[in-house]
């Protein structure tokens, strides 16, 4: 039985860092590429970050680059998002989620490939002053 768990949501003041954690159990998980994606209050659920199967490629939406890092430990079937430079507008659930295949999906193939996709049940991550 597969589970996807998010940790290391909570409340941080702009400009502070937070990391997420996903737990990836039931999965092989160097058969899948993982990515973060986030939901704000009233909004569509954005990619926000994506890191191939074994790591060695990373990609991050125009509005987190520089400021969010993606990684992963497969041996701990773990993946990671270090978020720092906190903005009021990263405020959001933020979800793990798992595509079967190598490569990243591109974000906007919500209908396509993503729609497979296995994920968690998010985590809150609250920027406020």
């Amino acid at each position: 039985q597969w589970q996807l768990v998010e940790s290391g949501g909570g409340l941080v003041q702009p400009g502070g860092s937070l990391r997420l954690s996903c737990k990836a159990s039931g999965f092989v998980l160097d058969h899948f590429a993982a990515g973060w994606f986030r939901q704000a209050p009233g909004k569509e659920r954005e990619g926000v970050s994506c890191i191939t199967n074994t790591g060695g490629e990373t990609i991050y939406a125009d509005s987190v680059k520089g400021r969010f890092t993606i990684s992963r430990d497969n041996a701990k079937k773990m993946v990671y998002l270090q978020m720092n430079s906190l903005k009021l507008e990263d405020t959001a659930i933020y979800y793990c989620a798992l595509v079967q295949r190598a490569l990243c999906p591109s974000f906007s193939d919500t209908a396509g490939t993503w729609s497979r996709a296995f994920w968690g049940q998010g985590t809150q991550v609250t920027v406020s002053s």
